[in-house]
């Protein structure tokens, strides 16, 4: 906000000019002699020291009364009546007059005082709250009672005229000034709160509301503070009217109950997971104008979707008609219904805007496609001809070659058709998918963070970690779509694209396991730990393929038809959001991201899992078994019989082998553990989370072999 521009010198420096002469001491060279003492407003008198007015007849002192306080009533000390500053209170004067007057002059003079002395403290009010920096709403309260003022300044002239016409008594003056005595003292408990509590603005507003509703039996004070009031909020309605039909803060004063944070940028909705520009970059401050309470929050809205379409380059502004202009806050509530109606626009042309020109929902499929593991033969593709690269360690990778290689995996499946497959991108974690979970300090985990990365630590990790623990993919996402598929949004669909990706490899390599176990097929010796691994290699896929089908069909592909057709009849941006938020968290805890115990147990399951098959693949040199169905069994060559007797013999000694034997016995006594103590665990978490009855039915029937 800019600073206010100064108050010109001489618009303080000349009080004649300002109404604030009878605050300055004066001196008058031609009455006084030198190195008198000059008079001040405390003791001024035009009339000489012996010019008394009691030395005059009633009648006399009538007449004499009535022209001081013709002058008195617009704030002008007379020759029997002084004004006296009260010291330390700014525009507050007292009027006294001449102890030697008739006493019933006197009465009848001091009741009409209150009047004089309202008059110059709203004189007062309006000369200073018509400063620059006393803001807009001050300024047209102002021009009201300059306006209402002059109204009772020509009241003033006319009573002067009857008095010069000699048709005016006190009696006569007191009956006439009555009528403006209530206004001028509401007017004056007004500006006497607004100058002790220096209000501006907004608060202003509010002032001059609870002022007339306090007036509510007096309705002609009532009317006049209303229309105080409507003069008042014009200059506040046109700020809200700009911000509500076009998105822009016009305050130069700083007194909009909406302020902007120039310093937080779009940007950051793609790079920053604690991004706070949808949140905070127009955010609602203190004081709102009690009308406006109810509907602050729809106001706030309006302006931000009209502002989120300019910066799209889509230059929209809410049609506007004499219906539609908010001019007053009356009873009427006309001025809510235009809130309203500029509401309903501002959110169907975002929301129009944001599904066919930048194709929220397809954008949303996309992400499902590729980070949930939509697109299958994509994943296999990749995983195949990235497999030398993600076996090295994270630091070791280099994100460009695997860049080429989603490119490469792209182009060659069925997402090649897809437009937006240009925006997936790759990246490699520096840590594992427990330790990544215990960073994210706002996720709505049953335990704290620092019980999750106690949990991951205390966990045995016996294989070093790979790029195939820590690879994730990633999504260019452009404005405006990053209001909803924000850097905190992606987040967690990488997390998710994480542990199904991994569950994915550890499911391959057991695969690979079991391809390499069918050649014990040939060795028929059964109760040897050829059996007994080729049985804990089955119940191990059965676990991995029980938990994915777990994860797609129970989880993720429910969870977002419910959120697609939610989608469908969203009716603003912000609903969006929610829906797609609520979306995403629900996956988290569906998928044990969110529940530390569980988690960890099914971790070290895929670790039992994964080294049980790098194990195999080790200990056993892979086997490549001939299809009978592709070779004649008339034409066999001898060198391939000559094989297969070697192969016997070779599998007859892996059977045999003792260290094979212990590990695969280990193995399975470790596997059968961990499984045993899932299902309790999942059994008793299912009655505060109902969805994990699902996994337990599925893992329930992992082990009936053993």
């Amino acid at each position: 906000m800019d600073p206010a521009p100064a108050t010109p010198r001489w618009n303080l420096e000349r009080p004649y000019l300002t109404g604030r002469f009878h605050q300055e001491a004066k001196v008058s060279a031609s009455v006084q002699p030198t190195g008198s003492k000059p008079f001040s407003l405390d003791s001024y008198s035009r009339g000489g020291a012996g010019s008394v007015i009691g030395s005059y007849a009633v009648s006399v002192q009538e007449l004499l009364v009535i022209d001081d306080l013709l002058s008195a009533l617009v704030g002008i000390e007379g020759r029997y009546i002084s004004i006296k500053r009260v010291r330390g209170k700014e525009g507050y004067v007292v009027f006294q007059i001449d102890s030697s007057m008739d006493l019933a002059l006197q009465e009848l003079t001091r009741r009409i005082f209150p009047l004089c002395e309202d008059f110059v403290l709203l004189s007062h009010f309006v000369e200073s709250r018509s400063h620059f920096k006393n803001g807009l709403v001050n300024h047209a309260l102002a021009a009201a009672l300059r306006a209402f003022l002059l109204d009772y300044q020509a009241m003033i002239a006319q009573l002067e005229h009857q008095f010069r016409l000699g048709r005016l008594s006190v009696q006569g003056l007191w009956f006439f000034c009555q009528r403006m005595m209530s206004s001028l003292n509401a007017l004056a408990v007004l500006v006497e709160k607004a100058i002790s509590n220096n209000t501006s603005g907004s608060a202003t507003l509010n002032l001059l509301q609870s002022q007339a509703k306090a007036m509510a039996g007096d309705s002609a004070v009532r009317s006049l503070l209303e229309k105080m009031t409507e003069c008042a909020s014009a200059a506040y309605l046109r700020m809200l009217e700009r911000w509500v039909y076009e998105g822009v803060i016009d305050d130069p004063y700083g007194e909009f109950f909406i302020a902007e944070n120039k310093s937080l940028l779009k940007e950051s909705l793609t790079q920053d997971y604690d991004a706070k520009y949808w949140q905070q970059r127009y955010s609602l401050k203190d004081g709102i104008p009690s009308f406006l309470t109810n509907v602050a929050a729809t106001i706030l809205t309006t302006g931000k979707y009209l502002n989120v379409m300019r910066e799209c380059g889509h230059n929209v502004q809410v049609s506007l008609s004499e219906n539609s202009k908010l001019m007053s806050f009356g009873s009427n509530h006309q001025y809510l219904e235009c809130i309203k109606s500029a509401y309903d626009f501002a959110s169907g042309e975002l929301l129009t805007l944001m599904k066919d020109k930048y194709d929220l929902i397809g954008k949303l499929r996309s992400l499902k496609r590729y980070l949930l593991l939509d697109q299958g033969d994509f994943l296999v593709h990749f995983m195949d001809i990235a497999r030398e690269e993600l076996t090295k360690k994270p630091e070791e990778i280099s994100v460009e070659k695997l860049q080429s290689l989603v490119d490469i995996a792209l182009r060659s499946t069925a997402a090649a058709s897809d437009p937006s497959h240009e925006d997936l991108t790759c990246c490699v974690e520096r840590s594992p998918l427990l330790k990544k979970l215990s960073t994210l300090k706002d996720l709505d985990c049953a335990y704290p963070p620092d019980k999750l990365a106690a949990a991951d630590v205390d966990q045995p990790m016996p294989l070093s970690v790979t790029g195939l623990e820590t690879f994730c993919l990633g999504y260019k996402v452009q404005w405006p779509l990053s209001l909803v598929i924000s850097r905190k949004a992606l987040t967690k669909y990488q997390l998710i694209f994480r542990l199904l990706f991994h569950c994915k490899h550890v499911s391959r390599q057991l695969c690979t396991a079991w391809q390499i176990q069918q050649g014990f097929r040939s060795v028929k010796i059964l109760g040897t730990p050829v059996l007994r691994s080729s049985i804990l290699c089955r119940n191990m896929l059965k676990f991995l393929n029980s938990l994915l089908h777990y994860l797609t069909f129970e989880v993720l592909e429910p969870n977002w038809h419910l959120m697609h057709d939610r989608l469908q009849t969203a009716r603003s941006i912000d609903e969006v959001i929610q829906i797609h938020d609520f979306f995403l968290q629900k996956c988290l805890k569906e998928c044990l991201l969110l529940l530390p115990e569980l988690l960890v147990k099914v971790e070290k399951l895929k670790s039992l899992c994964l080294q049980y098959a790098t194990s195999i693949q080790l200990l056993i040199p892979s086997i490549a078994v001939a299809n009978p169905e592709s070779t004649s069994k008339s034409r066999v060559p001898r060198s391939r019989v000559k094989r297969s007797d070697n192969r016997g013999q070779q599998l007859k000694l892996a059977s045999e082998n003792v260290v094979m034997s212990e590990s695969i016995l280990k193995f399975e006594a470790e596997f059968n553990s961990e499984l045993q103590s899932l299902v309790p665990t999942l059994s008793n978490s299912s009655q505060a989370e109902p969805y994990l009855t699902h996994l337990g039915q599925c893992i329930l029937g992992v082990g009936i072999d053993q």
